[in-house]
């Protein structure tokens, strides 16, 4: 028997980040949104934990046990005592270090198929206490929609969302480590506040409202992610050029993100941003997504 699960991958709509904390960490406000674009993860018995990838990029991907969708079923083992031998597939689809949480998304399928895959009935509770284990990024994978994460961003909040957004995502060569753009924000900004939601973006998708939401989109990592990739800011003025409603550093990047009016619009804007030069391709997708699903068993 094999499970599939299907999970997406997020765009923050506002990442407010504090001030540095002892553990390295920084504090956050990070208003989550599911977008479209999935991996799935296939759990099958093996005699030992296997991780195999497919899709773009895939050779980008960790095949050894510091994937979080290997550490995923060696968490959930452990805590039912039993062995983690499992073969993980994974078929990717969301960009590799591209901040969009794509092994994030790897993490919390892993955990919830092979909690299927095992029957370990764990409750939701153990599953969100794994994904904080995991990583910041991980319980939002699992539970999708659309959130607001404070502490290092595990404690979810749900949010109402009121109508469907569109979004174009322009995926750039290479990667950006997330620890390197952090260190980059100190650099920048040694001295910032507490973060904060904000109340208009909030209202903003509460409404259901592209324009409003455009106009409140803010990610305080986008300084540091374009000092270390400075041509972010040709990608980000063709995609407004091109007719988005607002354009925005995904997460700590290199994807860019642009919120556009309709379907249309978000065809249109793709392709005016692959002609452009400026990214590697564009992909389009819609907000709110769910969270991962098992697909089969």
């Amino acid at each position: 028997m094999s499970i599939t699960v299907r999970v997406p991958a997020k765009v923050n709509v506002q990442l407010a980040v504090g001030p540095a904390r002892p553990d390295g960490f920084h504090d956050l406000a990070n208003v989550f949104l599911a977008v479209s674009l999935y991996d799935e993860v296939t759990a099958t018995p093996a005699e030992s934990l296997r991780v195999t990838c497919e899709g773009p990029d895939a050779d980008r991907v960790p095949l050894d046990r510091t994937n979080l969708a290997a550490r995923a079923a060696e968490l959930l083992a452990a805590r039912h005592g039993i062995t983690p031998d499992v073969h993980l597939h994974i078929a990717k689809d969301i960009p590799v270090a591209g901040g969009m949480a794509g092994g994030s998304a790897d993490g919390a399928g892993a955990l919830l198929a092979c909690d299927a895959l095992w029957g370990t009935g764990a409750s939701r509770a153990e599953l969100l206490d794994i994904c904080a284990e995991l990583g910041s990024d991980v319980p939002f994978s699992l539970v999708g929609g659309a959130a607001l994460g404070t502490g290092r961003g595990e404690h979810l909040t749900e949010l109402p969302v009121g109508g469907t957004f569109h979004w174009v995502f322009a995926v750039a060569d290479g990667g950006l480590s997330t620890p390197a753009v952090y260190a980059e924000f100190d650099r920048l900004a040694p001295d910032v506040p507490a973060p904060a939601v904000s109340p208009a973006l909030l209202d903003a998708l509460r409404a259901g409202d592209p324009a409003a939401l455009a106009g409140a989109l803010a990610n305080d990592l986008q300084p540091a992610a374009l000092s270390l990739r400075p041509s972010l800011a040709d990608t980000l003025a063709a995609g407004t050029a091109a007719g988005a409603l607002a354009g925005i550093v995904s997460g700590s990047g290199p994807t860019t993100a642009f919120l556009v009016k309709d379907a249309e619009a978000a065809g249109s804007v793709a392709a005016a941003l692959v002609a452009s030069g400026t990214c590697r391709t564009a992909r389009t997708a819609t907000s709110p997504a769910p969270g991962a699903r098992v697909l089969t068993a």
